[in-house]
């Protein structure tokens, strides 16, 4: 639909607005989606006219469409089932659960099933994240004002929040407009004539030689009424009607190459005929009809797409921070306007010395202070930039040179040297690519530290391989390359097969851009000619054949939050273009101004914040705001740089690397990124910014999680044993445990684990945890998972929880010694005991273990294990009475119906909730069990006993792969029943033991002992590096100085 149509609709919208045409003005709105009317969505939702709200929401979004969007519908099924529930009409909301709230299962099934949870309360403002919730009126106030922001702050609803500013009544005068000037047309115009019918063009019948009237005098259509609806909101600015929109959408582009030649995409759209694969890439807003081609218009009807750097791995809808309660969103940005100038990083703070020129940079996807840097002489390297160090280093070298082809060998024997072409991290940073100027692509895998380990080598292309990525076709990591070779071809991240191989391009392949939309997944593909190609994984061909602007060499890449796309290239000519791509046309939308007319070199050009534009050229880094063509500022980073410098931001976009003309890389930041250098410096580990399978070079010693970390995910409604629980089952498989073609380099390993030692009172400090229940002696004392409360077990069989509000001290209710926390128990007063059967619980061994979402705790005092509610603290079921008794517990990481139940007859039973029985024992063991702790990424579990021993059990099979016994130094000598604790470190690799001699740093799966510290004095209650120790009566929490 071009501009001039969508403005008719505009005024076709005002007309029925003025003729009181209420229904149909907004069936119009919904089936048109230029414009959303806010005031009708919020009188609907606060009249609770549930369906009708939702029915007009759908004309501009669907629930899947994107994060805001899945907020949006959940906001509104949550409040319509709590009002259920408010009702007592349980019938109502089991019916909304199961049809309404269920879809949101498949991406957060734990926040689900705690709400299923709200059915099994008598009131559910039991709940203590519901314990506020008010009247219906003042929780619809509360969710309307949420709903607004995220509405604002939904790209998809980009411009169609303001309604143009028009003049009262606007189509009728454009109507008499046009009457008049068809009355002077006519021959023989009459004074005052009589328009009976706008069907048919105005003729006056009877001549009488008057002349026409002025069209201003003669209102011919009657009097203009007064103003009506749809006042404009100058605030916002005039409106910015979107442009013409094709028969395809950037979806569109994947249709069967044209045998004509493409224009010149500045010179207006292209058409393209779509066939059934490209209607694929098609989001519409109504269920497909017979015709697979049908247009739905518009850049803002297209899914938001996710950003190709870092690509796929999870979405974000997988892990919404979605409250039970409506509550403000204070980490949103709600629009673009809160960014500023400021917000760039220009300030340089360091300058690396590499010895080599850089070619490709990379920030980590999570440790957002690691570097990976590719440079002309084939090295890689990780920087480690708070300590301005390099952590690993690998030079050009064929792992395996007798597999390589003819060609290849015969080049590396006149010139063994390679340069780099890209650096690139997986999307969870636990692999790296390296696509070399000869042939060749390194993967390697990386777990932390100078950790870097020979993965894959693949001969990808003949001559340069010129780019790589990676993507997520049907979920699973692969890595796509291109080359001088004129071909795209796509590898298995963890075999290394060849899976596709695309072949059309008439010149080397120089960029790849893999993107997916929906379920569908695609790559663009740029030649050296300045064509632009897009392919399906499917090896039918390509579906577009394009022009880049000034048919140059260009890359691709898309706003972080996936809703622009850019392109930045330089052609032959030096001439360089950086554009705006019209999602919905296929054709440039804006082309910016400021680059140099002879550009050396290639442009290089980033995005971050979804609202700045970086790109390297004459001597300096340039940047723009996305929504404005003009320059908005430059900086030369206090000179030194080449004519056209690498650059890349980190996904914050507070720091930003830069090439230099000495070989090496200056580091720009802003404020936050200044802020972030200085802690992760100070601290020598920051804990919030890193990934869960990568770590700094110097960890402290809190890097090891609490030790259920690896526990299930929430558990579900559960009766009785025999009663289900949902698990993820997902595939647990590690790439890190493929193994290189040739045995990798030496590490020096010790480099990687230097942990602070902690002998000084002032680097500590405590806190008493108010109790005014019995005084007991503490058996076990853990953080709860979310880090906001401590959770005790007393000697006899009771609970206790703490948690820390929110207030002025402590505005993030996180723990710290700084503010008390609070001794927590429901309204019913009712207390977690455990079942103690005919046991002494100060004689029996306690244990307990939580869920994921600290919703659920499984515990045990010699007893029968009990299954505890931990908003409500009512016993869910017990099962598994003595003897022998438990001692330890753990949840599977990847099927919270499988636990692992360490017993007091030094054996292990694996016990399957779902089912009700005992899956397998697991003996190996002389002594009874004392810790337990899964790696996920490697399937195994490790057991450890009060023998001293360590066993590691494969969790496909549950045979036992290793074990060994701790050294114990000489002249000490371990009690005869001393504990071991085992607890894995976040990259469930590297494995900590607690025992009363001493403690250790295990490799698993064979136990390798890179470091053994110092022997610690005795304590029997629970322990752990990273939580805290109580030995008397009296609670008291410690915590390492920060």
């Amino acid at each position: 639909m071009s501009s001039l149509s969508r403005e008719l609709v505009f005024l076709i919208l005002q007309f029925l607005d003025e003729e009181k045409f209420k229904g149909t003005v907004h069936r119009l709105e919904q089936e048109s989606t230029f414009y959303f009317n806010m005031r009708y969505f919020e009188d609907m939702v606060t009249n609770g006219e549930w369906d009708e709200v939702e029915k007009y929401l759908s004309g501009f979004t669907k629930v899947d469409d994107n994060r805001y969007s899945m907020k949006i519908f959940f906001e509104i099924r949550k409040q319509k089932y709590l009002e259920a529930l408010d009702k007592r009409d349980r019938a109502k909301a089991v019916d909304i659960l199961v049809k309404d709230l269920k879809v949101f299962a498949a991406f957060n099934e734990e926040l689900f099933k705690e709400i299923t949870q709200l059915l099994t309360l008598e009131n559910f403002r039991d709940n203590e994240q519901l314990s506020k919730y008010g009247d219906t009126k003042s929780a619809r106030d509360i969710m309307l004002g949420e709903l607004k922001k995220l509405i604002e702050a939904n790209p998809l609803f980009r411009d169609k929040l303001q309604f143009p500013a028009l003049k009262n009544s606007r189509l009728r005068t454009l109507i008499n407009q046009s009457l008049n000037w068809q009355h002077q047309l006519c021959k023989n115009p009459r004074p005052n004539p009589d328009i009976k019918t706008l069907f048919v063009d105005h003729s006056c019948g009877q001549p009488n030689g008057a002349r026409a009237p002025s069209p201003v005098t003669n209102p011919l259509m009657g009097a203009v009424p007064k103003a009506g609806g749809f006042p404009p909101l100058s605030a916002h600015g005039p409106f910015q009607p979107t442009p013409a929109a094709l028969p395809t959408s950037i979806a569109g582009w994947m249709t069967n190459p044209s045998p004509v030649p493409h224009p010149s995409p500045s010179a207006g759209p292209i058409s393209l005929a779509t066939n059934n694969a490209g209607a694929l890439l098609k989001r519409p807003r109504t269920p497909p009809t017979n015709n697979p081609a049908m247009d739905y218009q518009t850049a803002d009807s297209e899914l938001v797409l996710k950003r190709s750097r870092p690509f796929g791995m999870s979405d974000e809808a997988n892990n919404l921070p979605v409250n039970i309660l409506p509550v403000a969103y204070p980490s949103q940005n709600h629009g673009q306007s809160s960014y500023s100038s400021d917000d760039l990083p220009r300030s340089v703070i360091m300058t690396l010395s590499l010895g080599s020129g850089v070619k490709s940079m990379d920030f980590h996807p999570v440790q957002q202070t690691l570097l990976l840097v590719g440079t002309n002489m084939g090295d890689v390297m990780i920087y480690e930039l708070p300590s301005h160090e390099r952590i690993a280093m690998r030079n050009f070298k064929v792992w395996d040179l007798g597999t390589c082809s003819a060609v290849l060998q015969a080049s590396l024997s006149n010139d063994y040297t390679a340069s780099i072409n890209r650096v690139m991290w997986s999307p969870d940073g636990t692999l790296l690519g390296v696509a070399y100027s000869k042939h060749i692509v390194h993967i390697y895998t990386y777990q932390g530290g100078d950790e870097l380990r020979n993965h894959l080598e693949i001969e990808a292309h003949v001559g340069s391989v010129n780019d790589l990525a990676f993507s997520y076709p049907n979920k699973q990591l692969c890595i796509v390359t291109c080359g001088e070779d004129r071909v795209i071809k796509v590898w298995d991240a963890v075999t290394g097969a060849l899976q596709h191989t695309f072949e059309g391009h008439e010149a080397p392949v120089y960029s790849v851009c893999p993107h997916r939309k929906e379920r569908i997944q695609f790559i663009f593909s740029t030649a050296t000619d300045g064509k632009i190609k897009a392919w399906l994984y499917d090896n039918v061909g390509s579906r577009v054949d394009y022009d880049a602007p000034g048919h140059s060499s260009t890359t691709m890449a898309y706003s972080a939050d996936g809703t622009r796309l850019f392109s930045c290239g330089t052609n032959k000519e030096g001439d360089s273009y950086l554009v705006e791509w019209n999602e919905s046309e296929g054709a440039v939308k804006r082309a910016y101004h400021g680059l140099g007319k002879r550009s050396v070199g290639v442009v290089q050009f980033d995005t971050t914040k979804n609202r700045f534009l970086a790109a390297g050229d004459e001597f300096m880094v340039k940047f723009w705001d996305m929504d404005n063509v003009n320059l908005l500022t430059s900086t030369d980073a206090d000179g030194g740089l080449p004519a056209s410098p690498c650059i890349r931001f980190n996904k914050e976009g507070i720091l930003l690397a830069v090439s230099t003309n000495d070989n090496g890389v200056k580091i720009l930041a802003n404020t936050d990124g200044i802020r972030l250098l200085r802690t992760v410096e100070n601290r020598a580990f920051d804990a919030s910014r890193v990934a869960s399978t990568a770590v700094v070079k110097h960890p402290a010693i809190g890097t090891f999680g609490s030790p259920n970390i690896a526990g299930g995910t929430n558990i579900g409604d559960q009766a009785a044993p025999g009663v289900a629980i949902v698990g993820l089952n997902n595939d647990g498989r590690s790439l890190a445990d493929v193994k290189p073609r040739i045995a990798e380099e030496s590490i020096d390993k010790s480099r990687i684990w230097k942990p602070t030692e902690i002998n000084e009172p002032s680097q500590c400090r405590s806190l008493k945890l108010p109790d005014n229940l019995t005084a007991m002696r503490v058996s076990r004392l853990i953080y709860t998972n979310s880090g906001l409360a401590i959770l005790a077990l007393a000697s006899n069989a009771v609970h206790k929880l703490w948690k820390w509000q929110r207030n002025d001290r402590n505005v993030s209710m996180k723990a710290t010694t700084s503010v008390a926390p609070q001794l927590w128990q429901p309204t019913s007063g009712i207390l977690m005991t455990n079942d103690i059967s005919d046991t002494n619980p100060e004689d029996a061994v306690s244990c307990f273990a939580l869920s994921k979402n600290d919703s659920y705790v499984m515990s045990a005092s010699g007893g029968k294990i009990s299954l505890f509610n931990m908003m409500t603290f009512k016993t869910m079921t017990t099962f598994m009475p003595p003897p022998p008794a438990a001692t330890f517990l753990a949840f599977h990481p990847q099927d919270n119906n499988i636990i692992a139940i360490g017993m007091e007859d030094s054996s292990i039973q694996i016990y399957n909730v779902r089912v009700d029985e005992v899956k397998t024992k697991l003996k190996g063991h002389q002594k009874r069990i004392t810790g337990l702790a899964f790696s996920h990424v490697l399937n195994v579990l490790v057991s450890s006993g009060a023998d001293s021993q360590l066993c590691v059990w494969h969790t496909n099979g549950w045979d036992k792969q290793t074990s060994k016994f701790l050294k114990i130094s000489s002249g000490r000598t371990a009690s005869a029943l001393a504990d071991t604790r085992v607890q894995f470190h976040q990259d469930q690799i590297h494995l900590l033991a607690v025992h009363e001699t001493q403690i250790a740093i295990y490799e698993a799966p064979k136990l390798e002992c890179p470091k053994q510290l110092k022997s610690v004095s005795s304590c029997h209650c629970g322990t752990s590096i990273r939580t805290q120790s109580v030995c008397t009566r009296t609670y008291r929490w410690w915590s390492l100085c920060t």
